[in-house]
């Protein structure tokens, strides 16, 4: 009978020759576990925070990339994508701001195939209001435990992970 994997990750092989299993390092599985937990963990905490002020981080996620956008719209596709959204779901969150009154749903400018979400006057307010405490909670919870030569070096990593995954 075959014994089982201390952990299921010592099984896998390493994706390119030469790297080294998840058994002879398992630094590299425990370093995994700690940024997802952690990452769900201030997640959850901004969630929080967010909700206390009628916003999930979604919502502010997507009121930001149209705030931050030319002409404070974007088409739907682009949305989703920035996003990691499905379609549907990113209708249904567009939906919800759009019954909120923060936002338009609207034929894209210029061809009239495509939508876009646009954020209203109410929607700017909304964003505004929300912003400071949320970049008190960002500034508290993630960059008051990193130097700044750990916030260049994250950057760094993550752009490199980004790249790796086509997203960059």
């Amino acid at each position: 009978m075959p014994t089982e994997a201390r952990h299921p990750e010592d099984r896998f092989e390493p994706a390119a020759a030469g790297t080294t299993t998840g058994a002879e390092r398992p630094d590299r599985w425990e370093t995994w576990r700690l940024y997802f937990e952690t990452t769900a963990r201030l997640t959850a905490r901004i969630e929080e925070r967010l909700k206390a002020q009628g916003c999930s981080t979604m919502e502010y996620q997507l009121l930001l990339l149209l705030y931050e956008a030319p002409g404070r719209r974007m088409r739907l596709g682009e949305l989703a994508r920035r996003l990691v959204f499905s379609p549907s779901r990113l209708n249904y969150q567009v939906r919800v701001l759009c019954e909120r009154g923060w936002v338009q749903r609207r034929r894209a400018e210029g061809d009239g195939r495509g939508w876009e979400a646009v954020l209203t006057a109410e929607g700017v307010q909304a964003f505004r209001r929300l912003r400071p405490d949320h970049a008190r909670d960002v500034e508290e919870l993630f960059f008051a435990s990193l130097t700044d030569d750990d916030v260049a070096r994250l950057g760094d990593l993550m752009g490199r992970v980004a790249r790796g995954l086509g997203e960059a």
